[in-house]
This record gives C-alpha cells, structure tokens and sequence, in this order.
C-alpha cells in the first residue's frame, strides 16, 4: 500500500522477505538487539501477542515476518511515544499487515479491555537505570534507553495483568540485571523458565540476556547456548 511519508521519515529494509520498515531520522532507531529477540520467541498458533515498549515496532513486524506460516497471529504494538507509534501504524499499512493494531499509551495505564487477553508479551525494553549514562540524549531517546517513564517493576506488572495464565513473556535486557529481571518477574506470578545470554565477541563475557518466562509456571529452567553477536 502506498503511504506519505514526512519530510525525516524514510523506508529501511528489515532483511528480510523484502519488508520495509518506516523510520524517523531523528528519533529512537532499533538496534540488533531486536532482532535477536525476535528470533528468540517462538510463535504458536492463534498466539495473541503484545509488543511492549514496541517503538517504531520492528521487534513485532520482524517476528511476524519470521513466522507467517503459523495461523492466526494476531499482535497489539503499546508505545507511549506518538510519533513512533505513528511509525508503527505506517509500517503495517505499507507492508499490508492487517493483523496489527497500535495502541498509543503508557504500560501503567494499559486498558482494562486487554485484561489477561494475550499469550505471549515480546518486550525490548529500557535498559539502563535513570541517572545512568546518556546524559547528552535527548529526551525522546533517553527514554527508550533509560527507565525515566518506565521501570522494570512495572513493565513485570503491565505483563502479568496483560497475559493469559500459561501466557509467555520474552524480554531482552542486560545480562548484569538479570537478578532483577528474574525477581521482579517472581513477585507477580511469572516463572523464568528459559535463560539466553549474548556475547558480543568469543570467550567474553555477556552483555544482554533474553529470557521466557511463563504466568503460573512451575519452577525449573533451562539454560541455552550462549549465542555471539558480532556485529556489537
């Protein structure tokens, strides 16, 4: 579908089935990391599925493109920035993908209309404390780095009231957090049950860590190979 685009607003490949994504020059670009993400979560069929943190949404349209064999996807992007959540919406409509909706709102005030309606959250979100680095960013940057609107408490909270009991989350974040990761997820009734670290050389130690865990899971996890990503 033809769509208009802004005077920084450009059409970049996803590298993937001859996808575009629509991206603003000056605002928050995504990084590899999403994509790591993307292929971290496993879709199954009829997955209802929310992209927490979702930005210009290329954790969920990448996910989307790697699995349209499996039936029935259907996905809601929450982004509490306009503008990239206006990125969003072109995205879908320029690739044809009429199974996503956008909602524009903070996680803390998510609808009571998506109570427990998802199966599986995706969620790359802000990495660093508030007060920790980036202090030259900008600030509609700095928030989709660092947790001044958005802690990793609440993000474990917005998921829990979100998911389905049995529903799935898989969260990128700094291999160093992931005590915190894993605490935060407990305290609200969601079980880690899969754990995998990325390097960015050999024989180094982790930065990021992806995890699954399950609402209502038993305890028990499983360790994966450590994967490295050379392009960091």
């Amino acid at each position: 579908m033809e769509i208009t685009l802004g005077e920084y607003e450009v059409l970049e490949d996803m590298l993937i089935d001859g996808l575009k994504i629509v991206q603003d020059t000056r605002l928050y670009r995504f990084t590899s990391d999403s994509v790591l993400l993307s292929r971290f979560a496993k879709a199954r069929k009829r997955d209802k599925i929310a992209d927490f943190c979702a930005g210009s949404g290329i954790v969920a349209f990448h996910f989307y493109a790697l699995n349209k064999d499996v039936a029935g996807l259907d996905f809601t992007l929450f982004e509490m920035q306009k503008e990239l959540a206006d990125l969003a919406i072109k995205t879908a409509q320029y690739n044809g993908f009429e199974n996503f909706t956008v909602e524009n709102c903070k996680l803390q005030e998510i609808k009571e209309d998506y109570r427990e309606k998802f199966s599986l959250v995706l969620c790359n979100p802000p990495y660093e404390r508030a007060g920790s680095g980036f202090d030259n960013d900008e600030y509609h940057k700095a928030v989709c780095r660092k947790e001044i609107t958005l802690t990793l408490q609440e993000i474990a909270k917005a998921a829990s009231f979100a998911l389905k009991f049995g529903g799935r989350i898989c969260m990128l974040h700094r291999a160093d957090r992931l005590p915190e990761v894993c605490y935060h997820l407990k305290e609200v009734n969601i079980e880690v049950k899969k754990i995998q670290f990325v390097g960015g050389r050999y024989a180094t130690k982790p930065y990021l860590v992806m995890v699954e865990g399950v609402k209502g899971g038993k305890p028990g996890c499983e360790i994966l190979e450590t994967i490295v990503n050379l392009k960091e």
